[in-house]
């Protein structure tokens, strides 16, 4: 899996920001040509702690006001679908990464999120 943001760290780095706080995020954009709208996912976006998800979904935004909003009726209803995922920071897909790369997080109350062997 391609996660923009974490290009040079390792599978066991980016665990390691994700035990300090980072999640790892997708955005929504919705692309219509009159009576045929696509809704699509954009790529994995590592976020940092402290970092806002939002920021990294506003290209997104922007390509779906743009673009996405043609399309009769989908692409009016996916727009708006799309702008509300995205400017409340995106779905969050840690867990299915995690998942997929053989780990899990529990969490605790003092520390944030940990792996669990």
């Amino acid at each position: 899996m391609n996660i923009k943001g974490a290009e040079g760290l390792s599978t066991e780095d980016i665990r390691k920001e994700i035990r300090h706080g980072a999640t790892l995020v997708s955005y929504t954009y919705v692309i219509s040509v009159v009576f045929m709208s696509f809704k699509r996912s954009s790529a994995v976006y590592l976020v940092s702690a402290g970092q806002s998800p939002v920021v990294f979904g506003l290209p997104y935004v922007a390509l779906s006001c743009l673009l996405g909003w043609w399309g009769i009726p989908w692409g009016l209803i996916w727009t708006i679908q799309s702008l509300a995922c995205n400017f409340s920071g995106g779905e969050d897909v840690t867990d299915e990464w995690m998942s997929a790369t053989g780990s899990r997080r529990k969490w605790n109350e003092n520390v944030s999120w940990q792996k669990v062997s």
